[in-house]
């Protein structure tokens, strides 16, 4: 496994397909504003689903905050689709078929390898990771910690 990407390290950049087939970069939002990435397991898994409905729920913060969401886990682009509509998702979610980003971040997996990890980071505007928040449990931290720090970090802190 990479070596972990920690608080003030440059977030790797990548370019994968989101729900709609098109294609994300994450370089595309430098110096344009925040990038809130989260990786989680999978779709439609009860924990996921309660952690991208809070994170839909609390849209409008994030927007508010000028943060770009982005959800990312190891499913396929259909499957981000069907998940994307159900839970009428106002986000981006890519697909990271062979977990090569997940890789290169660092992020971990849990239960023996078998169930990926669940981690949040705050990206600034220049590329630079301000918060990590790793939890498997703890699905709604990840929005209330990544609002936390970009509230800080629109109040010059």
């Amino acid at each position: 496994m990479a070596s972990k990407i920690d608080v003030g390290d440059e977030a790797p950049d990548f370019e994968l397909p989101n729900q709609k087939g098109e294609t994300v970069r994450l370089a595309k939002f430098r110096g344009q504003k925040p990038v809130v990435l989260f990786f989680y397991p999978r779709d439609d898994s009860a924990g996921c689903t309660a952690e991208v409905c809070s994170f839909r729920d609390s849209y409008e913060d994030f927007s508010e905050a000028g943060a770009e969401v982005i959800g990312i886990s190891s499913d396929s682009v259909e499957s981000h689709e069907k998940f994307a509509g159900k839970y009428r998702l106002p986000f981006t979610l890519v697909s990271d078929r062979g977990g090569a980003v997940r890789t290169e971040y660092g992020v971990p997996s849990t239960m023996g390898k078998l169930l990926p990890g669940r981690v949040t980071y705050v990206i600034d505007v220049e590329g630079i990771v301000r918060h990590v928040f790793n939890s498997q449990v703890n699905v709604f931290g990840h929005v209330k910690s990544a609002l936390k720090v970009l509230r800080d970090l629109q109040n010059g802190q």
